[in-house]
């Protein structure tokens, strides 16, 4: 794997391959990849890099590589780009497969202290301040990080000189089709945290007890001498912290925690928050970002940044001040003409859009909160039924579209949009469909809402695209 000087990346624009590919070219390796011709969040880090993606999968796309990286969409081990790769007899890495190649050295031709940053929810926003902390910190880490950005203008992957690789560990699988391998079981990392865990992914877990086997059977792959971090107030977790053999160590908000969130408030944009460590106050701490969820994973990062990274709280507390979100994460897009705050992000589960809208209801107590989601995959939808239906209560305006299938699976008629909004209507009085994301870009334009609303696209597919149809002033 040393010897690679070539590497083509299949789906080079979703957000778990972009990063690879934008560290194989700072490497200096040689670097092509394909994709659709749709708009991603990832196009603007690729180009920055100096990647430019084929336009759709051909074999001619495949011109000797050394390596072919694959991910899991797009037909995984079906795609045409990678049926000719092994054909030529050229070697082929799944994104996870990748990822733990890429944090053991074997590709970069280093050895890394890697950490791996895994949970249902908040890994990207734990992985992106943590990078941040360590960055500002003069660590100069290698990473990878699942989103199109991390802040206005740090890409998501990047070959730093130190010694640490922090990496976004998926618990998907390898491929959806013929390996349901989880993805982070292909690395070993040094460190890792878990910041939560939940039933996702209905498509390969049947059940919440399949994801926490693969999360125990992660914790095993920390090699000896290493250290696993994770929130205890969630019990899965907790569990899987008290079977563990090696050095353990917890946070959240629970005074059992060896780490301990505590006096959180809210001050615009700004949150605050003291932690405490077995009891003595290490004083306060701000970052840019709201919701409690949020200062958890901010407190997730910080205690990887005292416990393995070695580093004091007088840098600590001003590198994490500096870390202003990562894309797509509660991110504030700017105001329409008409005077209401729009805001994007990516929850697509009902834990997550309980916090997300917590946070904004947090950050603007007596505004009208409007919510335009859009589901994502038909399994998910189907096997969360129930717990969507009652995730809105933050929200005053609850608009769902559409039912965005993932590239990974089919439709499922017995479930739909429709019927999701017949289980919130049992919950909230105001609830409205609308067919796509531009249907509902649309509608809030033809509303004309004022300075007193605050307006949040969330979910996992292409709802986001849906920003760039409105009229905003402020825009970020």
């Amino acid at each position: 794997m040393q010897k690679v000087k070539y590497i083509h990346f299949v789906g080079i624009k979703g957000v778990g391959v972009a990063p690879l590919a934008i560290i194989a070219k700072e490497a200096g390796i040689e670097v092509t990849g394909s994709d659709v011709e749709e708009v991603f969040i990832t196009d603007k880090a690729l180009q920055e890099s100096g990647i430019i993606p084929f336009v759709g999968f051909s074999p001619d796309h495949i011109k000797n590589p050394d390596l072919v990286i694959t991910t899991g969409a797009h037909g995984g081990y079906d795609n045409i780009e990678v049926i000719t790769a092994k054909e030529k007899g050229i070697p082929v890495l799944t994104k996870g497969e990748a990822v733990g190649e890429y944090m053991n050295g074997e590709i970069l031709g280093r050895k890394f202290t890697g950490v791996a940053v895994a949970g249902s929810h908040g890994k990207t926003t734990t992985a992106a301040i943590l990078t941040t902390i360590f960055k500002e910190c003069g660590k100069d880490p290698s990473y990878v990080v699942g989103t199109g950005s991390i802040g206005s203008d740090t890409l998501p992957g990047h070959l730093g000189k130190g010694n640490y690789f922090i990496a976004e560990s998926d618990e998907y699988a390898t491929e959806p089709t013929h390996n349901h391998r989880a993805q982070f079981l292909w690395t070993r990392p040094s460190v890792a945290i878990f910041t939560n865990i939940e039933h996702d992914h209905p498509d390969i877990y049947p059940s919440l007890a399949e994801v926490v086997q693969v999360f125990q059977e992660f914790a095993g792959n920390i090699k000896d001498g290493g250290l696993l971090v994770g929130n205890a107030d969630d019990p899965q977790v907790d569990q899987i912290l008290k079977n563990y053999k090696g050095r353990a160590i917890s946070y959240g908000l629970s005074p059992r925690n060896d780490y301990v969130l505590t006096r959180v408030h809210a001050s615009g944009d700004q949150t605050f928050f003291h932690v405490l460590f077995q009891g003595a106050d290490l004083g306060e701490f701000r970052i840019l970002l709201s919701g409690d969820h949020n200062c958890l994973n901010a407190l997730g990062a910080i205690v990887i940044a005292i416990e393995s990274g070695g580093l004091s709280l007088e840098l600590i507390k001003p590198a994490l001040a500096k870390f202003t979100g990562a894309q797509r994460r509660l991110e504030y897009k700017g105001q329409l003409i008409t005077g209401a705050y729009v805001f994007d992000d990516y929850a697509h589960h009902p834990t997550e859009i309980r916090s997300t809208l917590k946070a904004l209801r947090m950050r603007y107590p007596k505004e009208k909160i409007v919510a335009i989601f859009q589901p994502h995959t038909y399994s998910r939808t189907k096997a969360l039924l129930h717990e969507f239906a009652s995730s809105f209560a933050d929200a005053n305006q609850v608009i769902v579209t559409d039912i965005f299938a993932s590239a990974r699976e089919g439709v499922d008629e017995s479930v739909s949009a429709k019927i999701l909004i017949e289980r919130i209507a049992q919950h909230h009085s105001n609830v409205l469909y609308v067919c796509t994301p531009s249907e509902a870009a649309s509608f809030i334009m033809s509303e004309q809402l004022g300075e007193g609303v605050v307006v949040v696209f969330m979910g996992a597919g292409d709802i986001y695209q849906a920003i760039g149809v409105l009229s905003l002033k402020n825009s970020k």
